[in-house]
């Protein structure tokens, strides 16, 4: 703490008084306007500046008293309440180990799976609280017996005698077959009329996926602009400097050995991929133009054949479905149930092979090598769902077909009575399964393969050694799982549910596979960048699952026999019937604006003046930024020669007092840097030194008066330590 008085002392002629000196320091923070929160003054010294602040003769009213004190007592609840949920925090004991371990790329995995958990949780709550137990307490009246429709099918297809049919429950499970009479599929929600209910169950089973997906997309952007990497704010010349990393990262507070351990392979973590990104940023710096546009040519080529690869794995997929969809009734059913999750997991796990192969033949270098490899596993996940939901829109609702059924229902009412319990089924198996490959692959591969390694040596043994813990792969993985539990939350509402258990699961199966079973990657990430990639990767999958699901809500007709819209054209057509009923005319005029052409214009002037101003703000921003990195610069190199010129004027201790030639040995050994071993950024050449002696006093200014000796008796006392010393 600083003392506001200091003690009196000898003054040269022309200081002013101490308390002349006090009494402006106490003006200047009288007037000023920083928090007294926040001055670096003692709590007494703080309670006289606050005195101070406070008019002079007016007595402080009660209710502002009150407001003080009742902003201190939540900002104290705000900061307890932090504590509390970092202390009660799901997985903070095993995250830190983690990233103490194998660093904060790895971690960042960890911590992405524990979002998901949590965006599914919020999802689910949401779907509780308004359809759930809405439907529970008020008991609808019972909508009556569904419709008998005769379907004029013609060549549609029979049960075949001697058909083979299981009836195994652990089947139905696995297919949920077992579940279509519950509230996980959207047929065994059944209302009455709105004109007879108090509260919509309709609206609320409408909105509701609708809410989860926007709260989802809030919470991933928040989280993805607040991951972004420090290096996009400060630009691409930014280097880390290393020296505040060798002097600070250390916990003076550990006193465990385990603790201790953990602290230096996290320390060792940093230090490897602030070296990484380093040497890949000056191999960038060293390329020629020939060698740019040669690399520029094999990018397009690689690209074009991959890009055919990624073509005919999605064609693959779209005959899967089709296929899977259109033999519903043949005997090899149970096979052909898994049919397209089976080759959908396929393709992804050849792509990423076949990719990496295709790159390695160009000897790009190693990072080039990650990046597009990572981003065509992105678009063959992305693709395989996108395309595994457009064959069975085509396949159930007539996307792009003419059939008979299609024109009198709006979909294939032959073959699926219930369209969106059969959508919901295949969303549902194709969960499942990519849970159970999870599982397979954890303990009938990876464990396998670690303990084989561990058991046997040789040169084959040691080139398959343990697998690799890829972050994308990985992260690839759980993103394709929550798009498609995206995709069904109108089909299957309690899928959420579902996922989050797997979810839970998965984090320890990958856990354990991480420190027993594998090793680290050879690529370190940097946290900020992986999360940035990962919230990218994820907002992808919730517009891939939003788009169907708002083409089907507004577009498609409901199934005429189930579910809560069997007397509507679309779903959507529930919020005109309510607004007619529960809103008076000139709500329903004021609604009518909002949804017409005319409200476009003015919406769209808005969101330009927004936007315009947003980026004036961002440049600006950057324009500041850029200013106090020169700034910066500037006072580094200051400073410098100020260092300069010390350590020149200084001799070594021990050696003014005697007279004679000073070796070039002991003129050398003196360092010249305050980073030894690191070099200062900013730090200029060496200089020539100025005519005649001269040296630095504490107020900065240059004095050309040597003390005996030749130096002052302050400057002999200074000197700078050798690297040996640190």
């Amino acid at each position: 703490m600083l003392p506001l008085r200091s003690v009196p002392s000898e003054r040269a002629p022309g200081v002013p008084e101490p308390e002349e000196l006090w009494e402006a320091e106490m003006e200047r923070l009288r007037c000023s306007g920083v928090p007294v929160r926040g001055l670096p003054y003692a709590m007494m010294d703080k309670r006289l500046i606050w005195q101070l602040r406070e008019p002079a003769g007016v007595q402080t009213l009660r209710w502002q008293r009150w407001q003080r004190r009742r902003q201190t007592v939540e900002r104290r609840l705000r900061e307890a309440a932090q504590r509390l949920a970092r202390g009660l925090g799901l997985w903070e004991a095993a995250l830190y180990e983690i990233g103490g371990l194998f660093g904060t790329g790895i971690r960042s995995y960890f911590t992405f799976l524990r979002f998901l958990l949590l965006l599914n949780l919020l999802s689910l709550l949401l779907t509780a609280s308004f359809v759930l137990l809405p439907l529970a307490w008020l008991r609808p009246p019972d909508p009556g017996p569904a419709l008998n429709l005769t379907l004029q099918c013609p060549g549609s297809r029979q049960s075949q005698p001697g058909v083979l049919r299981f009836h195994n429950q652990l089947w139905h499970v696995l297919t949920g077959r077992a579940f279509t009479n519950t509230y996980l599929f959207y047929g065994a929600y059944r209302v009455g009329p709105e004109s007879s209910s108090v509260y919509s169950i309709r609206l609320a089973y409408l909105l509701s996926p609708l809410a989860c997906l926007l709260l989802c997309f809030c919470g991933t952007l928040r989280r993805m602009v607040k991951g972004l990497p420090q290096k996009t704010l400060l630009g691409q010349g930014y280097q880390a400097p290393l020296s505040a990393k060798v002097f600070s990262s250390w916990d003076f507070c550990i006193r465990v050995q385990e603790a201790a351990i953990i602290k230096q392979h996290e320390i060792s973590n940093e230090f490897k991929v602030e070296l990484e990104e380093g040497h890949r940023f000056q191999l960038m710096q060293q390329q020629t133009r020939a060698q740019r546009a040669c690399h520029l040519l094999s990018y397009l080529r690689v690209n074009v054949l991959i890009g055919l690869l990624v073509v005919g794995a999605i064609s693959a997929i779209f005959w899967a479905t089709k296929y899977s969809q259109d033999n519903k009734e043949e005997s090899l059913f149970l096979l052909l149930q898994y049919l397209p999750p089976g080759v959908i997991a396929l393709v992804n796990f050849l792509g990423p092979l076949l990719f990496t192969f295709l790159v390695q033949l160009e000897n790009y270098p190693p990072n080039t090598e990650v990046n597009l490899t990572l981003m065509w596993c992105v678009v063959l996940k992305l693709a395989s769902l996108g395309m595994f939901s457009f064959s069975l829109g085509q396949t159930i609702l007539c996307i792009g077909r003419d059939k008979t059924s299609c024109e009198s229902y709006g979909y294939n009412a032959c073959d699926y009575q219930c369209w969106e319990n059969s959508v919901g089924e295949e969303l549902y198996k194709l969960s499942i399964f990519n849970f159970l490959l999870t599982v397979a692959f954890a303990f009938l591969v990876t464990l396998p393969r670690r303990l084989l390694v561990d058991r046997f040596s040789g040169r084959f043994w040691a080139w398959l050694e343990r697998e690799e813990f890829l972050v994308p792969k990985n992260v690839l993985d759980i993103v394709a799982g929550q798009t498609v539990t995206w995709m069904g939350l109108f089909y299957c509402p309690l899928l959420p549910l579902l996922n989050s258990v797997f979810l839970f699961l998965t984090f320890y199966i990958k856990k354990y596979t991480l420190l027993k079973n594998s090793r680290a990657s050879s690529r370190p990430f940097r946290a900020s960048s992986s999360t940035f990639f990962f919230q990218l990767v994820l907002l992808l999958g919730l517009l891939l699952a939003a788009v169907p699901l708002g083409y089907v809500v507004s577009s498609i007709h409901s199934s005429w026999d189930c579910g809560l819209f069997t007397n509507y054209s679309a779903p959507w057509q529930v919020v005109p019937e309510l607004v007619a009923l529960g809103l008076p005319p000139i709500g329903q005029r004021a609604l009518r604006y909002l949804g017409s052409h005319a409200f476009s214009f003015p919406l769209l002037i808005m969101l330009s003046l927004v936007l315009t101003v947003c980026i004036s703000q961002t440049q600006a921003n950057a324009r500041a930024i850029h200013r106090l990195r020169k700034q910066l610069v500037w006072q580094v190199q200051e400073k410098w020669h100020l260092v300069e010129d010390l350590s020149r004027l200084l001799p070594e201790p021990g050696l003014s007092d005697f007279p004679g030639p000073k070796s070039p040995a002991s003129q050398a050994s003196r360092p010249r840097s305050f980073c030894p071993g690191f070099p200062c950024p900013g730090s200029p050449g060496p200089r020539a030194p100025p005519p005649g002696p001269s040296i630095v006093d504490a107020s900065g200014l240059r004095s050309t008066c040597p003390g005996p000796h030749g130096t002052p008796a302050s400057a002999r006392r200074f000197r700078f330590p050798s690297v040996a010393e640190l």
